[in-house]
């Protein structure tokens, strides 16, 4: 959990004027106590009225709350419909996410939009996607924002299968398909793979540079040039 994200949660559990110990928050956001005292310590340091000591417990003043957000109808609109698409179409860990975010929306909204929310008639169902599928997205998500080699099973258009080892730079979503654009070492270029075509996926534990010629940057300018590669 990103730190922005914690600070919002102790806000959050302490919301309401109950004391809550370090050791609960803890507990709940699986951080050490260590942790939750410098999170408090900053809050206070920010202007939250958070009372409380060490061993104690920590308490907030009624009446504080964070300050709402203010979003259109049209942007409310576009969250809600983002966040189902994801859900609907995105990895496991990315629904869940998707999810989370909205109820902070929703916690920080004024009232008065905050109700709208439920009342979009926006959805997405995604028959196609699998749980295999959406294991794979999620372990291809982490894999590029670590920067980790992963080795495929890929299987193409024919049906023929090979193995490759790829430097994962980015996942594209088609409408129906999703693609990860790749480094592959075996082809020394460029390629696109479909997630529904990787029969298997494991991480290598083996991370890699950026290099030039090899990044996304340069996989965008070869395709203004030739157009997709890959299959």
């Amino acid at each position: 959990m990103r730190r922005a994200d914690r600070l919002f949660q102790i806000v959050q559990h302490l919301r309401g004027g109950r004391l809550v110990r370090a050791a609960q928050l803890a507990e709940w956001l699986e951080v050490s106590e260590r942790t939750i005292y410098r999170d408090i310590a900053d809050l206070q340091a920010s202007g939250v009225p958070v009372e409380g000591a060490a061993g104690v417990g920590y308490v907030m003043r009624s009446g504080y709350d964070l300050p709402p957000l203010m979003f259109t109808r049209e942007e409310i609109v576009a969250l809600v419909a983002g966040a189902r698409l994801v859900s609907a179409w995105g990895g496991a860990g990315m629904a869940r996410a998707a999810a989370e975010a909205l109820v902070k929306i929703e916690a920080v909204l004024p009232e008065r939009m905050a109700s709208r929310t439920g009342g979009i008639e926006i959805h997405a169902v995604a028959p196609e996607m699998t749980d295999e599928v959406r294991a794979h997205l999620d372990a291809i998500e982490g894999a590029v924002d670590g920067r980790e080699r992963l080795e495929l099973t890929y299987h193409d258009g024919e049906g023929a299968a090979s193995r490759r080892m790829v430097r994962p730079l980015g996942l594209w979503f088609w409408g129906k398909v999703w693609t990860l654009v790749a480094w592959c070492e075996l082809r020394q270029d460029f390629r696109m793979f479909r997630i529904d075509r990787i029969a298997g996926l494991e991480a290598t534990g083996e991370t890699f540079r950026l290099e030039r010629g090899r990044t996304l940057a340069d996989f965008y300018r070869m395709i203004e040039h030739r157009g997709p590669s890959g299959r």
